[in-house]
């Protein structure tokens, strides 16, 4: 059982693919960002499976992929069943934008992935653009149809909710999601990089939100299995059900059962904070001792509770942690 310094089990690793994308959303990547990781620097499949090993050896039985956008990856279905295929992953989500989806979906359920959170913030074509630098409303939605016509349920859906951008849009969200047979997951934004400093503005605390939805539909407590941080409530008669992911109103730290890795081998073991270990120098054969110790010393130093509020500057972008 994989603990850190605080007495919290880890059972759930993140893993990042990669880190490009072919979306812009503006409160995660800018404009004409070069920074991305070269070929070489990306963990290759052969290392993700090791990596994985080892944390499923200290206990970890949940695994998502996730970016950037882990379907621009190539070899994303090869990575996909090496994954799957390690002893003691009992669950192997990912995470998507939706725009490759559509071609994909099959071959993914057939490689070992379970389910998949999809991110969408609006559906209306032209915000859809805007928000994401020009990306393709009906191919997500297309997308989502196909998963979930592949059996990758239950299927999640994530908003990030931006005051002035698509808060008039929340009533619709779980109107299409209560339709399709979706969870519905709200988003608070992060202070993360400079795009998402800069997207500051926008915040707004979700207990607004659900005291909205709430003069509309009647709102019942409710749990997810795996559910991670949100909190949810389920709407009355239906097996539609509401998270809202607040780590800046209502932070939920002292539940924190996960850690992160980059596409580039670097262990964050907080959202909100830069301490980071370097994973890869012992991600060859012969390296295990060697990994497993390196994990768990990263582990006894993973912070209380991220503080976006306090301090804390985060410089990276939430594309080169891993969302």
């Amino acid at each position: 059982m994989l603990k850190d310094g605080h007495g919290r089990q880890v059972d759930y690793l993140r893993v990042s693919v990669t880190d490009r994308c072919d979306l812009r959303c503006f409160y995660c990547l800018p404009k004409g960002f070069k920074g991305f990781c070269g070929h070489e620097e990306r963990l290759s499949p052969e290392e993700i499976g090791r990596l994985v090993a080892a944390f499923a050896e200290l206990g970890v039985s949940r695994v998502r992929l996730t970016g950037g956008e882990p379907l621009v990856r190539t070899d994303i279905v090869e990575v996909c069943e090496a994954v799957a295929s390690i002893s003691g992953i009992e669950d192997l989500s990912l995470s998507t934008n939706g725009v490759r989806l559509g071609k994909l979906a099959g071959a993914l359920k057939t490689a070992g992935v379970d389910r998949l959170n999809v991110s969408l913030d609006s559906l209306r074509a032209e915000r859809f653009a805007e928000i994401t630098g020009g990306g393709d409303l009906q191919s997500v939605l297309d997308g989502v149809s196909a998963a979930i016509e592949a059996g990758l349920v239950p299927m999640k859906i994530n908003a990030v909710v931006m005051k002035g951008i698509n808060d008039d849009e929340v009533e619709a969200m779980v109107s299409y999601c209560d339709a399709h047979g979706i969870t519905l997951r709200f988003i608070e934004t992060m202070p993360m990089g400079q795009t998402g400093r800069d997207a500051a503005d926008r915040f707004i605390d979700l207990r607004e939100v659900r005291d909205r939805l709430e003069a509309t539909y009647d709102l019942i407590p409710d749990v997810f299995p795996g559910g991670g941080p949100a909190r949810y409530v389920r709407i009355a008669g239906t097996d539609t059900r509401i998270g809202f992911i607040t780590p800046l109103s209502q932070h939920f730290c002292d539940t924190c059962n996960r850690v992160r890795v980059g596409s580039d081998g670097v262990l964050y073991t907080c959202l909100g904070s830069e301490h980071a270990v370097a994973l890869r120098p012992w991600l060859q054969e012969g390296e295990r001792d060697g990994l497993i110790e390196t994990i768990q010393g990263a582990l006894a130093r993973k912070p209380a509770r991220h503080d976006f509020g306090g301090d804390t500057r985060v410089v990276r972008y939430m594309a080169q942690t891993g969302g």
